[in-house]
C-alpha cells in the first residue's frame, strides 16, 4: 500500500500554488496525498486537481479565537484519520500537526514559507507574538524534516534551533505563462501602445510594498504604472491617484483571473516589487512575483533586499533600486528605461534565469527530503 501523505495549510487553497506544486509532487511519486485547508464564505470553487483536497468550514474568520478553532479542529481530524506522514505548512498548522503526532506517530514534515514570528501583524511584545515565539520554540528543536524558502531564513533558524532547514525556493513551473488562452493586446485591454508599462501584480499590495512611492514617482516617469490585483492598500492608492492628477498613468485592473493575468502580465515592459525592509520577514523574503515575471519575460525593477538582490545580481536580469525616495526612484528607473542598450541586455538575460528558476529544478529538494523520510 503506497504511504499517505496529509498536507495542511490555513488558507482556502484556491490560490497556494506553492502548496499544489508540493502536493502534485507528491501525488506523482507515488504518494497518496490528501491536502487540508478551510472554507471561506467567498471561497471559489476548487479546479479539479490529481489529489484529494478537504476544506473545514470554521465559526470564527480571524484574531486568536481563528487561529485557536484551527488548530483544535485540525488536530480532530488528523487524530481520526489514517496516515504515515504529515507535511505541516507554516507556523499556523504546526501545533495542530505536532500534537497529532505525538499521540498517534508518523512522521512530521514542516515547511516554513516566512520568517512567520516577524510578519510586520505580530507587533513586539504583543500576547499573540508571545504566542506564536513560544509555539516555535517549544516545537522547532525537535524537529527532523524541515523546509523553507530560502538561504536567510534557514540561516536564521539554524542560529536559533541548531537545524538545518533545506531551500526549496517557491518557484513557478516552466511555461506557466503559456496558455491555450488567447492572450489579449494591448488594445483589447485599453492600454497605450506608445509608452513602456510598468507592471505591479500580486494579492498582497499592502502597507510597506512599496506601492504609494511608486505611485508618486510616476510623476517624474514617462511610463503607465499598471497594478494588478488586491492589498490593503489599493484604496489610498487611488485616492493618491485622484488628488495627484495621475489617472491616465496609473491603471488599476483589481484582482483578475489567471487567464486574465497572463495578458496583463505579458504585455508589460518590466516588473516591480518594492518590498521594505520595516521588518524582518519582508527584509529576509523573497517575492514569488519575481519569478512570475522572469517567466512572463519581464526584466525586474526591485527594491534592496537581500534574497531579491541575489536573484537580480546573479542573473542581470534588472536594477535594485537605492531608495524609497520617490524622486530617486523615479531617476533610476527613467535612466533604466531609457538606456535602451542596458534595459534589452537584462531582457535577454531573462532567459538564462527563466529556464533555470523553475519547479522542475527545485522539487528535487522536496524528493530528496521524502526520500530520508521513508
Amino acid at each position: 500500500m503506497c504511504k499517505r501523505i496529509i498536507v495542511s495549510v490555513i488558507n482556502d487553497l484556491s490560490s497556494d500554488q506553492r502548496v499544489d506544486r508540493t502536493c502534485t509532487t507528491l501525488h506523482e511519486m507515488g504518494y497518496n496525498v490528501l491536502l487540508v485547508g478551510r472554507k471561506m464564505k467567498n471561497s471559489i470553487p476548487l479546479r479539479g486537481r490529481v489529489y484529494k483536497t478537504t476544506r473545514m468550514k470554521l465559526f470564527f474568520q480571524n484574531g486568536a479565537l481563528f487561529y485557536a478553532e484551527f488548530n483544535f479542529r485540525l488536530f480532530l481530524f488528523l487524530l481520526f484519520k489514517k496516515y504515515d506522514a504529515l507535511h505541516s505548512n507554516d507556523l499556523d498548522t504546526l501545533l495542530a500537526n505536532r500534537m497529532a503526532q505525538k499521540f498517534k506517530g508518523g512522521e512530521l514534515i514542516y515547511d516554513s514559507h516566512e520568517y512567520f514570528t516577524e510578519v510586520p501583524e505580530l507587533i513586539d511584545g504583543s500576547f499573540a507574538k508571545r504566542a506564536w515565539l513560544k509555539i516555535e520554540r517549544s516545537i522547532l528543536p525537535g524537529l527532523k524534516h524541515v523546509l523553507t524558502v530560502n538561504q536567510s531564513i534557514a540561516n536564521i533558524y539554524k542560529s536559533l534551533y541548531g537545524l538545518n532547514f533545506k531551500v526549496m525556493r517557491n518557484l513557478p513551473i516552466s511555461g506557466k505563462f503559456n496558455s491555450e488562452f488567447k492572450v489579449k493586446t494591448r488594445f483589447d485591454l485599453g492600454l497605450p501602445s506608445n509608452k513602456k508599462i510598468i507592471l505591479l501584480q500580486g494579492a498582497g499590495i499592502n502597507v510597506d510594498r512599496g506601492a504609494e512611492e511608486m505611485v508618486e514617482a510616476m510623476k517624474w516617469i514617462d511610463a503607465v504604472f499598471l497594478i494588478v490585483g488586491s492589498g490593503d492598500v489599493i484604496g489610498v492608492l487611488k485616492n493618491q491617484v485622484q488628488e495627484s492628477n495621475l489617472s491616465s498613468k496609473v491603471i488599476f485592473t483589481g484582482k483578475v483571473p489567471f487567464e486574465e493575468l497572463i495578458s496583463y502580465t505579458k504585455i508589460a515592459d518590466v516588473g516591480v516589487t518594492l518590498d521594505k525592509d520595516t521588518n524582518l520577514n519582508y527584509k529576509y523574503s523573497l517575492p514569488n512575483k519575481i519569478f512570475d515575471y522572469l517567466q512572463a519575460d519581464l526584466p525586474v525593477v526591485a527594491s534592496n533586499l537581500i534574497e531579491v538582490r541575489k536573484i537580480v545580481d546573479s542573473y542581470e536580469v534588472g536594477i535594485i533600486l537605492s531608495s524609497h525616495e520617490p524622486l530617486k526612484m523615479a531617476e533610476e528607473i527613467n535612466n533604466y528605461l531609457n538606456n535602451s542598450d542596458f534595459f534589452n541586455k537584462t531582457k535577454e538575460n531573462v532567459q538564462k534565469a527563466k529556464s533555470e528558476l523553475i519547479w522542475e529544478n527545485e522539487k528535487d529538494v522536496l524528493i530528496k527530503c521524502y526520500e530520508s523520510v521513508f
